[in-house]
């Protein structure tokens, strides 16, 4: 689908006094984002071609789009502006989107799954793209709404959200033996036809330098288990670039923190959230940025700036 943006309590007597319902309690308000007026968002930096970028693209998991919506940090679109954005685990079918999301100037996509309340994406384009596929094209794979892919005439976005682990790993061979393997399969069909620009929360640390703490968390913890890591080097061995990591190769950032344990307070995070790219348009990057500076969920956005 296409759109133009444009319990109750109780309480009951006791012995002869009638039942007594207490008022229906109020939603708690979500706090809204901090003022992002005085945030600097530009990109002064050429790429290897001595261009200035001609396209931003974002992405940004914001783990449910209705409480999202509630702190207003669909602001942060508006101050960015990407030409592109894809949101993961929006938790929310098409109708049940608040119209707040209903930005001025995009078109915009979603992919909602058969499971509501649970993953789902979304695509934003202030350009109409030839075609937005929602999938990989396997049924086995395309049920929680984890892929949206966008047509452009020189090259497709692709926006996805990839399958946790799990507590316990218990999603690990699923993910590893089926998906990863068939998202890459994707990816490079994608890729022989014109260049990719791959984006998400991807839901790895691939390297030790992308988590704080590496030792703790290997081999037990989803994200940076060891099959996970490989599938995330083979992709890349399939012609691609993880696009922060080519032009910060020593940069420590992280795009996730845990709500438990002050956890963004401490900067104890995992870079989870990237942009990949098509080796053949490494050279057309300008910058690859992650947003930790901007609230409203427990990741934070990431921006690519290229002209392609």
């Amino acid at each position: 689908m296409v759109r133009w943006c444009l319990t109750i309590g109780h309480e009951l007597s006791v012995g002869w006094r009638h039942a007594v319902m207490a008022p229906p309690a109020k939603k708690a308000k979500r706090d809204g984002i901090p003022d992002l007026t005085s945030a600097d968002f530009s990109c002064s930096r050429k790429n290897a071609k001595n261009q200035d970028h001609n396209l931003v693209l974002s992405s940004w998991n914001v783990n449910g789009i209705r409480a999202w919506s509630e702190k207003k940090a669909w602001k942060y679109i508006l101050k960015e502006s990407p030409d592109v954005l894809c949101l993961q685990e929006t938790k929310c079918t098409e109708k049940d989107v608040p119209s707040e999301c209903s930005l001025p100037g995009y078109y915009t996509f979603w992919n909602s799954g058969t499971k509501p309340g649970y993953a789902g994406t979304a695509l934003y384009s202030k350009k109409k793209p030839i075609k937005v596929t929602m999938g990989i094209g396997a049924a086995e794979h395309d049920e929680e709404g984890r892929v949206i892919t966008a047509e452009f005439e020189r090259f497709f976005f692709v926006g996805a959200y990839i399958p946790n682990s799990g507590r316990g790993l218990v999603r690990l061979e699923y993910r590893t033996t089926q998906f990863d393997p068939a998202m890459t399969a994707y990816l490079a069909g994608l890729d022989r036809r014109k260049p990719v620009v791959y984006t998400g929360d991807l839901n790895v640390a691939h390297h030790e330098i992308d988590l704080k703490n590496p030792k703790a968390n290997h081999n037990k913890t989803p994200g940076f288990h060891d099959h996970e890591r490989q599938q995330m080097t083979e992709l890349l061995g399939h012609g691609f670039v993880d696009t922060f990591r080519e032009l910060y190769p020593e940069e420590q950032k992280f795009s996730f923190w845990s709500y438990m344990g002050n956890a963004r307070g401490k900067n104890v995070g995992w870079r989870l959230d990237y942009f990949i790219v098509s080796k053949r348009i490494m050279e057309n990057v300008n910058d690859s940025v992650i947003r930790d500076e901007v609230m409203g969920s427990d990741h934070c956005p990431v921006t690519l700036f290229i002209n392609l």
